[in-house]
């Protein structure tokens, strides 16, 4: 790893000369222990005037440039190594810990190689181990710490085992001569003492020299319960616990020299030889360079092979954007040509030529593939040798995307280019660049995870051992916002600031949870950075793998791999593309078939009016960027109506934006309400009118910022983008010299320097809100793609995009609903026509994904396509039961697909497969021996005969309405075929319930009353303190906000739960927000209880026919049975008796109104039949 010379030394001068360094420090990248983060632990260092450090975090480097840049900050000295564990053949199974510390870089080099073999080779007995033997071959340049009671040492010395001492001693003595110190520790742990006296008496007849060290797992004293609690995180034991291992002690703090020098005291060569160690430890690391690998040009210089594919790949562009043979040819190139000189010499002269040409070969290679790769995302859209390298998809010439804002030749800084693959095959793309570079020299990058707010409440609370309910609560109240912290939370959320107040506990579980937020607890691998090495990986840094020794990354971060010198790639993956990419194959298979053309997405036109009104009507679910509430608020008021304006979206949708009133002046400007100005009615210049007419006068890009400096001051580009960057930084020193530069510039120019301040200070507003145009053009195009797809293929659109979320119920009833909005059919799930993922059939019906069925994995999908596609469709159940692979589809996967209705064409009803289940499964697994012992068909059960078919179904009822529509609410998250309310049709209409699509907007005083499906509800805290329910209400034919205001809210509160129905009454007004209409609700009602409001009386018919069916006595027990749960309501029970003589109506005694309850009313059904049970209202 490359240099850097302000090495730190250590003062020696008489008078000052440090008498103690600590040579043995963990800080929370250690992860199973150590608590303080590495700058802390330097500013301790620092503060208490020790000249040096070493931090030996526990097998591993991942903090070590943190610590060295820090070191080196402080004036401290950075001693690298690292704590390992360690087996041998000597002591078996009995792992025993050493430290090493890197002398000089060879030792640097040699520790690094001993980390990375113990993540490769696997974890041994839970955790990363290395071989005594592999010490021998890495010896150099490394001093050796005995890891004191717990080295091999320290534990054949507390067995008394006098041979295995000798043996260890030589072996230590041989192969790290005077780098072998025997580390003595006191921190009040048991047996310490005993080894440091029997250790000191070996030192003294071997001649070895001994070394005091602390063992630090946190800075200061206090924090030792907060150590043991993460530590208890990490083993999983509570802390009240007996049988956890106790290994630390209060004492293993970041002692001064002092306290040190007075526990050491009878021992002054223990601490002397801290000083000594550390004098001998002198590592440089090369920070700041940049080591690219070797790009195989064929033996032709980089930076001729560099400019010859460029050159070539821009003549094969506008060969394909433009006309070769027209006569403005010459002159249309003569740009294109012009910037590509320029961008050729500065990213030669950089010395970044390997960079793009590493990106051009896995880009083409991703495309050779059909694997899809996203157009650009961020600056690097703004190069336009990566558009003729094929890197990107955008001409930056037509939408001005700046190559400064990119690569600037004054500001020394990598290219960096983020590139977006299709999910599912970014590791293709990884492996292939492993392939091609050696597997030795390509690396994903570490990421920690560390404990975030919510889950260090739940981590502390479970070890302290308070209940689950009671840190359930406090966990839950704090916001599921990403980086979300418990200072933010305390502020978002009133009620956790007076349960904080309120409980002892809940203060001391929170100021613990304080002090552990934010602790690494776990290494994970970075979603899509990739680093390429010119040699091995480790030549640069230690690798981490898992416990398998496989996956490995880098141990160091992002920030950290390219500060070492290692050139980081952004592999990202992008869902998106992985969407469009699947209706592409679906619409072109059938394209295929019916002999037409395919769709090539990057050929499409960007200007084609359908998309446009559709994106106009804020029709955008499932649209990339466009479908949140806010954007498609945003796109009602700016009614879109060019690719300009998309890429305008994407940069006014922001916080900055949209508070500042820029969105505002934007819509106003396009819609003609506001005069155009450039930029300001009062301030303008016409020289500005080009650079900002695409955006009606408004400075929203950071390109716009730079140009606008570049046509009135006469910057370079690249100043410009400094004076950008300086824009945003808002440093009022750095602002001053800008501001006078400009000034200078513009007056040069011939321009008014008042004129040319008062456009400063507009542009100085702006630009913090600016945004990098390069990227949002790039993501524009990915939702334009998305946006046509749906305009011009919506059933393959929406069945890929389906299929991407089927893990995601909340987002598939999103789009379920969506299907239906445009008249799309979606059919339930079929084994006969389905795959795993959603479909399409040549009708352009959308086929239910049967992988979206819940608990319903690839394994059993696969197991019905194979027998499908071996024997043809299935004839009934039994027929599915035969032939598909029991193993794979066992009983409780049937009866998932039963009632999701995956079955429905193989019998009668729902009802009557689950009933005949068992059957079934006996039958085949009866047909499978036979079959296996040669005797096919013996039983008979693959019949082909409809009516045996319908024979061999025992006969049930159906299931009532409300049975099958849980089954599928259960395993389909969602009502596909019916919807809970159709069952209250006749009574609703009795009621005056409207249906919401026909709701009008009330006069004063007037409601409406309405029934629904409860989708959703959230309690919000209004600013006067108070709560509020806003509730989604769904009948079926539309969806509707509804407002509940405190009072109400605290009456009702149970009936408001997710897939409840419920009557509600109330105002409806117009919701300016999200279009349509909202309501405020005045009353709350059960389905039961407005049944009992309005329903006058039940009236039971009941014939002759009816009692010749069964006795009396029978029949009347049976009707008392039904009718003594409900009673004790308001509703009157009239039974009306009919035979062929007579007819006569009897009203039941008081006692004996009821509540008409779903069940109730089922029941009578059943044994009266439905149409003789019939509730009577008054109007409601």
């Amino acid at each position: 790893m490359p240099e850097m010379s302000n090495e730190v030394s250590i003062i020696t001068t008489s008078e000052n000369s440090p008498k103690f360094v600590h040579l043995r420090v963990h800080s929370d990248f250690s992860m199973v222990d150590g608590l303080t983060k590495v700058k802390p632990l330097v500013a301790k260092t620092a503060a208490l005037k020790m000249p040096a450090l070493a931090i030996t975090d526990q097998t591993n480097f991942c903090g070590l440039v943190k610590f060295y840049s820090a070191a080196h900050g402080a004036g401290v000295k950075p001693i690298i190594g690292a704590d390992f564990w360690v087996k041998s053949d000597l002591l078996g199974d009995q792992q025993f810990r050493l430290t090493a510390l890197a002398m000089n870089a060879e030792g640097y080099k040699n520790v690094t190689e001993l980390i990375s073999k113990a993540y490769l080779r696997g974890h041994v007995k839970g955790r990363a181990v290395i071989e005594q033997s592999w010490l021998i071959e890495h010896q150099q340049g490394v001093i050796l710490l005995s890891g004191a009671k717990d080295g091999d040492l320290g534990k054949m010395l507390l067995k008394g085992n006098q041979v295995a001492v000798t043996e260890i001693t030589t072996f230590y003595k041989t192969h790290f001569p005077n780098r072998y110190y025997l580390e003595l520790i006191r921190t009040n742990r048991v047996n310490e003492e005993n080894y440091l006296h029997l250790a000191i008496d070996l030192a003294a007849q071997q001649g070895l020299p001994v070394v005091a060290t602390n063992e630090v797992i946190f800075a200061d004293e206090t924090l030792f319960d907060a150590h043991d609690i993460r530590v208890c995180i990490n083993q999983g034991y509570a802390l009240g616990d007996e049988k956890r291992p106790k290994d630390y002690s209060p004492e293993q703090y970041l002692r001064s020299e002092e306290e040190m020098c007075e526990l050491f005291s009878d021992i002054p060569e223990a601490l002397q030889n801290s000083v000594e160690i550390a004098k001998r430890c002198n590592v440089t690391l090369r920070l700041g360079e940049y080591f690219l690998p070797d790009f195989p040009t064929n033996g032709l210089p980089m930076d001729e092979f560099f400019c010859k594919a460029s050159r070539e790949g821009l003549e094969a562009r506008l060969e394909f954007l433009f006309d070769k043979d027209s006569p403005d040819f010459s002159a249309i190139r003569k740009p294109y040509d012009e910037r590509l000189e320029i961008e050729l010499g500065v990213i030669n002269k950089m010395g970044f030529p390997g960079y793009f040409l590493i990106v051009m070969e896995f880009i083409q290679w991703s495309k050779d593939n059909n694997i899809p790769v996203g157009p650009g995302r961020g600056s690097g859209a703004g190069s336009l040798v990566a558009y003729a390298l094929k890197i990107t998809d955008l001409d930056p010439l037509e939408f001005e995307l700046l190559f400064e804002r990119f690569l600037n030749p004054e500001r020394v800084s990598m290219p960096d280019f983020d590139i977006d693959f299709c999910m599912d095959r970014r590791d293709e793309v990884i492996d292939h660049v492993a392939q091609l570079y050696g597997r030795d020299a390509v690396s994903q990058i570490i990421t920690f995870g560390t404990m975030a707010a919510k889950a260090v409440i739940r981590d502390v609370g479970r070890v302290l051992g308070h209940a689950y309910g009671f840190v359930d609560s406090i966990s839950k109240l704090v916001p599921p916002t990403p980086g979300m912290t418990l200072t933010k939370a305390f502020e978002e959320e009133p009620r956790l600031q007076e349960r904080y107040d309120a409980s002892e506990d809940v203060r001391a579980l929170i100021d613990m949870c304080r002090t552990l937020e934010g602790t690494i607890r776990n290494a994970g691998k970075h979603a899509g950075g990739v680093v390429i090495s010119p040699t091995t990986i480790t030549d640069f840094a230690p690798l981490y793998c898992d416990d398998e020794g496989k996956n490995p990354v880098t141990q160091f971060d992002k920030n950290d791999v390219e500060t070492a010198g290692l050139v980081k790639f952004d592999f990202l993956g992008l869902r998106t593309l992985t969407i469009v990419q699947w209706a592409l194959d679906m619409a072109n298979a059938h394209k295929h078939e019916r002999g037409e053309e395919p769709i090539y997405i990057e050929k499409i036109d960007l200007t084609e009016p359908a998309c446009f009104a559709l994106l106009k009507r804020y029709e955008t679910t499932a649209v990339f960027q466009l479908e949140s509430r806010g954007m498609k608020d945003l796109i009602r008021r700016l009614q879109p109506d060019c690719f300009e304006d998309m890429i305008a979206l994407v940069a006014l949708f922001r916080p900055g934006p949209l508070q500042s009133g820029m969105v505002d002046n934007f819509i106003e400007r396009k819609h003609g309400r506001e005069v155009v100005s450039y930029p300001d009615e009062k301030w303008q210049h016409e020289s500005l009118k080009e650079i900002l007419s695409p955006t009606y006068g408004i400075i929203l890009y950071q390109e716009q910022v730079m140009q606008i400096a570049q046509v009135l001051s006469g910057y370079t580009l690249g100043g410009a983008d400094m004076l950008r960057r300086a824009m945003g930084k808002k440093k009022p020193e750095e602002m001053a010299k800008q501001r006078a530069t400009f000034e200078s510039g513009a007056i040069e120019n011939g321009i008014d320097g008042e004129l040319a301040m008062k456009i400063f200070d507009l542009v100085e507003k702006f630009a913090g809100y600016g945004f990098n145009k390069s990227h949002s053009a790039a993501y524009a195009l990915v939702s334009y793609q998305t946006l046509w797809m749906k305009t011009f293929y919506p059933s393959y659109f929406m069945a890929a995009v389906m299929s991407a979320d089927m893990d995601n119920t909340d987002k598939v009833v999103i789009l379920v609903d969506e299907c239906q909005n445009m008249g799309l059919t979606l059919c339930p799930p079929d084994v006969n026509e389905g795959l795993f993922k959603f479909n399409v059939d040549k009708d352009l019906r959308i086929i239910y994904g049967i992988g979206a069925i819940k608990g319903v994995g690839e394994g059993p999908i696969d197991a019905i396509i194979e027998a499908r596609t071996e024997g043809g469709k299935f004839k009934d159940l039994f027929d599915f039961c035969t032939r598909v692979d029991l193993k794979r589809c066992g009983k409780r996967i049937i009866e998932k697909l039963i009632l999701a209705g995956a079955l429905d064409n193989l019998g009668p009803h729902r009802a009557a497969l689950m009933n005949n289940l068992s059957d079934a499964l006996t039958a085949a697994s009866q047909y499978k021996k036979a079959e296996s012992s040669g005797q096919s068909d013996l039983f008979g059960v693959l019949t082909t005969d409809h009516d045996e078919i319908e024979n061999k179904f025992s006969v049930v009822e159906k299931w009532p309405e409300k049975q099958w529509l849980k089954g599928e609410k259960d395993t389909l998250g969602l009502y596909l075929t019916g919807h809970p309310i159709n069952q209250y049709e006749p009574h609703l209409r009795a009621i005056n319930c409207l249906k919401l699509v026909n709701l009008t907007v009330n006069g004063r005083g007037q409601n409406s009353r309405v029934c629904g499906l409860v989708l959703a509800m959230r309690v919000m805290v209004t600013k006067a303190g108070k709560r509020m329910g806003i509730l989604t209400l769904d009948d079926k034919s539309a969806r509707m906000d509804v407002t509940v205001f405190a009072d109400l809210l605290d009456q009702h509160e149970a009936l408001l739960f997710t897939d409840n129905i419920v009557v509600l009454q109330g105002q409806v007004s117009e919701d300016y927000f999200n279009g349509g209409l909202k309501m405020n609700a005045r009353e709350i009602m059960s389905i039961d209880q407005a049944r009992e409001r309005f329903a006058s009386k039940l009236r039971l018919t009941i014939s002759s026919n009816i009692l010749q069916q069964q006795s009396l006595s029978h029949f009347q027990s049976r009707l008392k049975d039904i009718l003594t749960p409900a009673a004790g309501g308001l509703c009157p029970v009239f039974v009306s008796y009919q035979n062929n003589q007579a007819q006569a109506e009897v009203e039941l005694g008081i006692e004996w109104s009821i509540t008409p309850s779903d069940d109730l009313l089922f029941e009578l059904g059943r044994l009266l039949g439905e149409e003789n049970v019939t509730l009577h209202f008054d109007q409601g």
